[in-house]
Order: C-alpha cells, then sequence, then structure tokens
C-alpha cells in the first residue's frame, strides 16, 4: 500500500485540524515579528499528483521560491513553503522595508533571503509543533534551504533525492492576511513528501489507521 492509498478524507480532516491549529501558533508569532495582527488558515488539506502539484506552484516553468527543510526523527521526509516571486517580494518588503528582492532574484540579497528563511521556520515549524504535539512523533528540521528555481526542477530533485515512488505529495494550503493599514495578504503552499515508511507512522500515531 503506497503514500496515496492510506489516507482517507477522513485522515486529510484530521490532518486539516492539526494545520489549523499551527496555522494559529504561526500567526501569533508573525503578528509578533510585524508588530501587526496577522490572521492565518488553511483552505485545503490534500493529496494531489505531481502535475497539480505543478499547477499549484504556478506551473512546471514557472520560477517560484520554495523554501525547503528535510525532516528528520520518526517521520523523515521534505517539506517545501512554495511562494511566487511576488509574494515573496510582498513580504520581505513588508518585514524590512526594501523593495529590491522582487528585482534582484537572480543576485543575493541576504538580508531578503534571511526573511524567507524565517517565514518558512514560522510556517513550517508551526504545522510540526503542533503535529508533534497531537501525535507524539517527534519531527526535526534541518535548516532551511531557500532556492529560486522553475517549480519542476525544484520538485523533480526531491524526487531524486527520497527515491520516492509515489506520485502524490500532501498538500497544505496557506493564507496569510495582515489587518490594518497594511491590509494585505500572502497565500503560499507547502508541500509533504514522506519516504516510505513516514505516512504509516504517522497515521498510526493518530489512532486512525485502516479508519476509513
Amino acid at each position: 500500500m503506497n503514500f496515496s492509498d492510506e489516507f482517507s478524507p477522513f485522515h486529510l480532516d484530521v490532518l486539516k485540524e492539526i494545520a489549523n491549529i499551527g496555522a494559529g501558533h504561526a500567526a501569533t508569532s508573525l503578528s509578533k515579528l510585524l508588530d501587526n495582527k496577522i490572521d492565518m488558515c488553511v483552505p485545503s488539506v490534500k493529496l494531489a499528483g505531481f502535475n497539480e502539484v505543478m499547477e499549484l506552484a504556478g506551473g512546471a516553468e514557472t520560477e517560484v521560491v520554495s523554501v525547503m527543510f528535510r525532516l528528520e526523527g520518526d517521520a523523515p521526509g521534505l517539506m517545501f513553503f512554495i511562494l511566487s516571486p511576488q509574494q515573496a517580494d510582498q513580504f520581505v518588503t513588508r518585514m524590512t522595508g526594501r523593495k529590491s528582492y522582487g528585482q534582484n532574484l537572480n543576485g543575493r540579497d541576504e538580508i531578503g533571503e534571511s526573511a524567507l528563511r524565517e517565514l518558512g521556520n514560522i510556517v513550517v515549524g508551526s504545522y510540526l509543533s503542533a503535529l508533534s504535539d497531537l501525535t507524539h512523533v517527534e519531527v526535526q528540521l534541518s535548516v532551511p534551504f531557500l532556492t529560486i528555481d522553475m517549480a519542476g526542477a525544484i520538485l523533480s530533485s526531491a524526487l531524486v533525492e527520497l527515491a520516492c515512488d509515489s506520485d502524490r505529495a500532501l498538500v497544505i494550503e496557506t493564507s496569510l492576511v495582515e489587518t490594518g493599514p497594511a491590509n494585505s495578504s500572502i497565500d503560499g503552499c507547502f508541500f509533504f513528501l514522506p519516504d516510505a515508511d513516514s505516512s504509516a507512522i504517522l497515521l498510526k500515531s493518530l489512532g486512525v489507521l485502516g479508519s476509513r
């Protein structure tokens, strides 16, 4: 039984509830970071084939900004937080007051890169913290790896690294809305690509394995 066979709609509902708890934690952290109220929600959690994953990222040949983490511990795998360059630029501008990041995607902007790594740390780390608290599955994040490349190249390299035989990923859509004078929103996705055994470990830890 592969990754896509193991997850039922019930399992995805459970994971969405966990994601919303993590979103609440992330919103609190981002509110403090930006000194303004941030609301964050998770519109959907679903399994998607890689063609759909590419579409969600804007297309295989679309340039995206990716913050990638290796997951170690009880449920290893890879997790990506992906934004369009425009959304990445919007966040960097809001966090740093600088407007040059999106104009220098092929150059080096250490301040902008640091801001995006911190955004990835907050969003992904909050989700995994909620997951760990509820399932008692211990997962540690690597340092974030920031990449600006075509979506197809980024995700294809991940499949090679994992030697993955599944054609699906777990997709968690996120929406961050900043209220007040800024009144802006940032929409992104993060994709979880587990290794061969991680999905069964997660489902067993939830106590819902086979409850379809």
